[in-house]
């Protein structure tokens, strides 16, 4: 008997241990055999400048699409490959269950499925791109395949890179909150539908010399002084993106230029083949996050067996098709079963409250990324214009400056068509189709501002009412409220305003200045949270009532020079986490007292030196910074470090000034917080960036190929 329970327990364990090889490689076995791209011989030459920032070369386009996947490749295939096992729907069996939820939305918004449909519509020149990109990828992961993260994720073709653009836009107009609450059974996200408490009225921020003539959840900054406003007659761009300093959208610096013309100095993101702002010879625009409500949520009247809804007095099937999400646990990857909804309205997410289904800007269509193109192939202020109104990026703003001296802001997006007497930004009734319209607004309809009289332009996330100063704004009642136009104003763009309005005739070194300054405007909803604090009650608490005393030494000011910049810099960060998300106002005393213990816990005192406790780090490099949440010096959010200190991982991320003389000629500079090769450390490349960056200072980005002449690390063919 003995014997047999033996060889049970043997045969168990044989048994469990084919189901643990099993769990362990099955999923790439049914991951599907990947193709690649129909056979090509691509020429590109990659010359790498002192900072190691890449500058591609090649006969064609798809020449130089092939090199910059390559270039990127060398500095940071890790994240590339998450970009590629996103579009394939394998994040999942790369990060588990944080990436399974990325394959859900893949599948959910039907990202694979609109390529498929649609990826043979598109001109041949952006296949020719995106195949060529592609094979770059192909060709760095045959050549290191040590480097692979995931069995059978290379090769790949024009059609995954589609993919994921088809599946990552949404999100930067905020899509993924709304799919994270509807799937968590959570309230939705607050849409701004009318001017909130701390909205000042753009008409009472002063403009100065003006009146003589505009997540990612943290936003950019982006300023435009066009001829008759600059101190020298110049065009400036600056463009001052706020993105992750790590992940899949971090910006990665490079410069083109192809035999067909294709001339462009700029950045892009993992897996797209182009750059996607910066300059060319005679143009250049910068982006910066807008948030119109773009997002329209459909409540669903079902049957008693949760298979059809009604609509216009008729039941109808709700489409649901069974998905495997491929989720790594440990060494294993478990399948794990899920149900994807679509109705009339379109994707459906079912919880504990009912059946939702979600219209949204720019959904299932490939079209943005023949438009990023093209903007960067455009000569002239029509020819950009021309590609814009292809409507295909469905939300961000635009801010543009060129070689003759013009400027505009396009608060660029797709708006859904809406019916009168409806309100988008509630939960609509599912069940009929008086509320819902097809089609999006017409490009002539989305709100703009060129050449302002004010001879300027700002955007930092705030709303587009509040731009060029006083006098030179667009007005409101221009636009109907179905657009769902935010009317939320950031300190960022309440201070830009105030300093580049005071500021009758702005050289570069204004606007450095500018684009540098870490002070808090006193007409914002930051000086009234900061006036909540100060009015908190101590109530007997020693580190309370202390530490509104050293907020009465703050000059407003996160320069590192005043005693309690550190604590006002937490401070900040706690109201930027109700201000910029529409929440409900955190309690000032409860804030005061954490941060309070915050810097006694780790610090020993209230008052430690900005610098000592914002820091950037990237291997052994470990540096002061200065800013604060939600000043135009961003440092917007940071990581606990073990000893305390404040790790920044977002804010100021590629900051590009880029100038146009008098006779049309184009120069500009750049920095970035580490360097070309964020994610390689034996790389020089790895943080070369960052005493400059901590510094203010720029380093010159080479745009002619004549100016590499002298700054070359090393030219190669991939």
């Amino acid at each position: 008997m003995r014997k047999v329970l033996k060889l049970g327990a043997l045969g168990l364990a044989a048994l469990l241990g084919l189901v643990a090889i099993g769990l362990a490689v099955w999923e790439p076995l049914l991951a599907g055999a990947p193709a690649p791209p129909p056979p090509h011989r691509y020429d590109s030459v990659i010359a790498r400048d002192d900072f190691g920032v890449p500058h591609i070369f090649g006969r064609t386009d798809a020449d130089v699409a092939y090199g910059v996947a390559y270039a990127h490749a060398e500095d940071d295939f890790s994240t590339l490959q998450e970009a590629v096992a996103m579009s394939r729907g394998r994040l999942g069996a790369m990060l588990g269950a944080d990436g399974a939820k990325v394959d859900y939305a893949l599948h959910l918004l039907g990202a694979r499925a609109t390529v498929d449909r649609d990826y043979a519509k598109q001109p041949a020149d952006i296949r020719a791109l995106l195949d060529g990109y592609a094979s770059g990828l192909n060709r760095y992961a045959e050549r290191h395949p040590d480097e692979v993260r995931l069995s059978r994720l290379f090769p790949v073709d024009g059609r995954d890179i589609a993919t994921g653009f088809v599946l990552r836009t949404p999100f930067f107009f905020g899509l993924d909150q709304v799919l994270g609450a509807l799937s968590g059974d959570m309230p939705l996200p607050k849409e701004s539908a009318g001017p909130t408490p701390d909205s000042p009225d753009p008409a009472t921020i002063p403009a100065g010399a003006s009146s003589a003539g505009e997540e990612n959840s943290n936003g950019s900054n982006a300023f435009i002084v066009a001829p008759k406003r600059s101190s020298d007659g110049f065009t400036r761009l600056v463009s001052n993106s706020h993105q992750p300093w790590r992940g899949p959208v971090t910006w990665y610096e490079l410069v083109v230029h192809s035999g067909q013309g294709w001339n462009f100095a700029g950045a892009t993101f993992p897996g797209v083949p182009f750059p996607v702002l910066g300059h060319n010879e005679t143009l250049g625009w910068t982006n910066t996050v807008n948030r119109p409500d773009l997002t329209d949520v459909y409540k669903l009247v079902l049957d008693s067996a949760g298979t059809q809804y009604r609509f216009d007095g008729k039941w109808l099937p709700l489409q649901r098709t069974r998905i495997w999400l491929h989720v790594k646990v440990g060494p294993f990857v478990l399948p794990i079963p899920k149900l994807v909804y679509r109705a009339v309205q379109g994707p459906v997410i079912v919880n504990k409250n009912g059946a939702f289904a979600m219209r949204y800007a720019g959904a299932d269509q490939v079209r943005m990324i023949e438009e990023y193109y093209r903007l960067t192939k455009a000569r002239d202020f029509s020819e950009w214009q021309k590609a814009l109104a292809i409507q295909g990026v469905p939300a961000t703003n635009f801010l543009y400056g060129d070689a003759k001296g013009n400027i505009a802001y396009f608060y660029n997006a797709s708006f859904p068509n809406r019916k009168p007497g409806f309100d988008y930004a509630t939960v609509l009734p599912g069940d009929t189709s008086r509320d819902l319209m097809a089609g999006t607004v017409p490009w002539d309809k989305v709100p703009r501002n060129v050449n302002p009289a004010s001879g300027f332009l700002i955007n930092a996330n705030n709303t587009p009412y509040q731009a060029a100063g006083a006098g030179s704004e667009i007005r409101p009642s221009d636009y109907s409220p179905l657009l769902g136009i935010e009317t939320d104003t950031t300190n960022r763009g309440t201070r830009a305003i105030e300093l580049m309005g005071a500021d009758g005739s702005i050289s570069r070194a204004d606007l450095e200045r500018i684009k540098f300054d870490t002070g808090v405007s006193r007409l914002g909803w930051a000086a009234k949270w900061y006036a909540d604090l100060a009015a908190v009650d101590p109530k007997g608490d020693r580190a309370i009532a202390d530490a509104k005393a050293l907020m009465v030494k703050w000059d407003w000011n996160f320069d590192g020079k005043g005693p309690a910049d550190a604590l006002a810099a937490i401070l900040l960060r706690a109201g930027q986490k109700w201000h910029y998300r529409r929440a409900p106002r955190l309690d000032p005393r409860v804030e005061l007292g954490t941060a309070a213990a915050y810097l006694t816990t780790h610090f020993g005192r209230l008052d430690p030196p900005l610098g000592t406790v914002l820091r950037l780090r990237q291997g052994k490099v470990d540096l002061p910074l200065d800013g604060a949440p939600d000043v135009l010096r961003a440092a917007s959010t940071w990581d606990e470090a073990p000893d305390g200190r404040l790790v920044v991982n977002h804010g100021d991320s590629f900051v590009m000034f880029i100038e146009w003389d008098k006779a049309g000629r184009v120069r500009s500079d750049s920095i970035q917080p580490y360097g070309a090769a964020t994610t390689r450390p034996n790389s020089p490349h790895y943080a070369d960036q960052a005493p400059l960056f901590v510094a203010h200072k720029l380093k010159p980005v080479r745009f002619a190929p004549a100016s590499l002449r002298g700054h070359v690390e090393r030219v190669y063919r991939p």
